[in-house]
């Protein structure tokens, strides 16, 4: 094991995570690649999620424990886990899901081998609440094109569970993103962005077991609008259209991208096409609407508040 700074690090973002963690915690721990840093950033729990990882913190040395002062939403303590690492290799590990005693090492070995692999990740597992498999999941969508346009649009027009985000990035190339948006589904987003930067790698071998449960934000709150002070706190009391949002991180990552004129102009057109399906021309339709309504709602009661006798 390296005496110097850790090859992979991974980062645990968790809120009221108690029922999972230590799961989670434990088959990182029992990895075959053990040259890693585990960092958790706990987003404010009231359960019992501080003193387990505190415990986990105190028993190994390569487990550095956070707590942030308030919740501060999904996306910012995503990024933080990130921004704390200093490995090579990181790899985002949620609070409920499990990987093999080999992810590391085969995904370690897979970004050795292929310096332009920017992603590597394995096959998938869905798994229920009590660990019971529930069926492999189908990654529909390619990413190993060699061309960096073709990935962009895969990942534009048939987005699907972007399980691809718990695989083992190249840090280098994630710290040239803008990370997760403060909006639901800012992963995929991410995920495009880094698609710029270099293909991912598909390993053939199941290491990784997401898992469903009813706790999820997705279930709880199955509509994508509902979910924004989940990903971010900070929007508190604010006017947010979040699939504009969506289309507008999509835009500057094409502008960020070091991608030649003819591939920037296809990733637009590709963005245009987006915006023109029925589902997303709605949604942003409505993301007006919505804005338009609270904004007046707000005038007025500004001005009936001036109104007001002193």
């Amino acid at each position: 094991m390296s005496q110097s700074l850790p090859r992979v690090g991974i980062g645990i973002p968790v809120y009221n995570g108690e029922r999972y963690i230590e799961e989670a915690i434990t088959s990182i721990l029992e990895q075959v690649y053990q040259d890693f840093e585990l960092i958790i950033s706990d987003n404010a729990s009231t359960d019992r999620t501080a003193d387990i990882c505190g415990r986990y913190a105190r028993s190994d040395s390569r487990i550095r424990y956070y707590r942030n002062e308030k919740n501060l939403g999904a996306a910012p303590n995503y990024n933080r886990v990130f921004q704390l690492s200093t490995a090579e290799y990181f790899k985002w590990a949620d609070y409920d899901d499990l990987i093999s005693p080999d992810f590391l090492s085969r995904c370690v070995e897979v970004l050795d081998q292929n310096p332009s692999v920017v992603l590597c990740y394995p096959r998938a597992m869905i798994i229920d609440e009590n660990g019971n498999q529930l069926g492999e999941h189908d990654y529909v969508i390619k990413l190993d094109s060699p061309h960096a346009h073709i990935r962009f649009q895969q990942l534009a027009l048939h987005p699907a569970t972007a399980f691809e985000v718990s695989g083992l990035i190249r840090s280098s190339a994630a710290r040239k993103t803008a990370l997760h948006g403060s909006f639901p589904a800012s992963d995929l987003v991410f995920l495009a962005e880094l698609a710029l930067q270099g293909p991912f790698y598909e390993t053939p071998e199941i290491l990784f077991y997401p898992r469903y449960h009813s706790r999820q934000s997705a279930r709880v709150m199955p509509v994508e609008r509902n979910r924004v002070l989940f990903f971010d706190t900070s929007f508190e009391g604010r006017v947010v259209m979040p699939k504009w949002q969506y289309l507008f991180d999509y835009l500057r990552a094409i502008n960020r991208g070091s991608i030649n004129l003819y591939q920037r102009i296809f990733c637009y057109f590709q963005m245009l096409r987006w915006a023109l399906m029925p589902d997303h021309f709605r949604a942003l339709g409505k993301d007006l609407l919505l804005a338009g309504q609270k904004l007046i709602l707000r005038i007025l009661s500004k001005l009936r508040a001036k109104s007001q006798p002193a």
